[in-house]
């Protein structure tokens, strides 16, 4: 398969994020904003876990404990995952805006660039070695970058009262996935190994994780619409799930 071709893929992966960000032209009454903010959080806490606990973790974890003896893989894939936890933490203290929904939204974009950028490397590269592998990785990705982008979109639109800066994250966090595979092209191609990108997405599942729980639940929980909180991650849960049977 050619190198264009392939590109073209991962950026059809990869910009599918802006539908999710397609949510905030809905016409959501004042009154149901709460459950609404409080639906697509807890929606994004599922989707973001769930991709790091059935896909990021288990793939990435026994590639590295294939690669290294027991005890050293299992320290590589700890550090990689606090460095992930502790980064949250760091761009939390660097954000300036006060306003947690808008945060919560930055983070999320950064997180999802870490996420995006592997998997553009990892489609461009499968696309060039067999399209239909790369049809595969492209459509899986495209199924759950969808809510990714919800998950940016929603609370920077919400913070800011602008679609713009709520389009314009959530275009940041699918061009990486294109910009991964052109550096892949570029740089990359003849070195990448299955051990960096798990290293990788060991650390991006860090991020989600510690992202998840200790920034989205709390101001999820915050709106005190518990129902809203189980139908997202009801819901979101099932989408994992049925991403996992395709």
């Amino acid at each position: 398969m050619t190198a264009l071709n392939a590109l073209l893929i991962s950026s059809l992966a990869g910009m599918s994020t802006l539908l999710g960000g397609i949510v905030i032209f809905f016409n959501i009454k004042k009154v149901k904003i709460d459950k609404f903010i409080t639906f697509c959080l807890s929606f994004s806490i599922a989707i973001m876990i769930g991709i790091s606990i059935t896909d990021l973790i288990p793939t990435s974890f026994f590639t590295i404990l294939l690669n290294f003896n027991r005890i050293l893989g299992f320290i590589i894939i700890i550090i990689s995952f606090l460095i992930g936890a502790i980064l949250v933490f760091l761009i939390n203290k660097l954000i300036k805006n006060e306003n947690s929904l808008y945060k919560l939204g930055i983070l999320n974009m950064l997180a999802l660039i870490l996420h995006n950028f592997p998997e553009g490397i990892a489609t461009f590269i499968g696309s060039i070695q067999d399209v239909n592998l790369g049809l595969k990785l492209s459509l899986a990705i495209m199924f759950h970058n969808i809510p990714e982008g919800i998950s940016i979109a929603v609370p920077i639109y919400y913070a800011t009262k602008s679609k713009k800066k709520a389009l314009y994250n959530t275009f940041l966090s699918g061009l990486a996935e294109p910009l991964g595979a052109i550096l892949a092209y570029i740089f990359l191609k003849d070195y990448v190994t299955n051990v960096m990108i798990s290293i990788i997405l060991i650390l991006v599942s860090g991020i989600m994780i510690t992202l998840s729980i200790h920034e989205m639940l709390p101001r999820a929980l915050s709106y005190k619409e518990n129902k809203y909180i189980y139908i997202g991650l009801l819901i979101g849960t099932i989408l994992i799930i049925f991403n996992h049977l395709l």
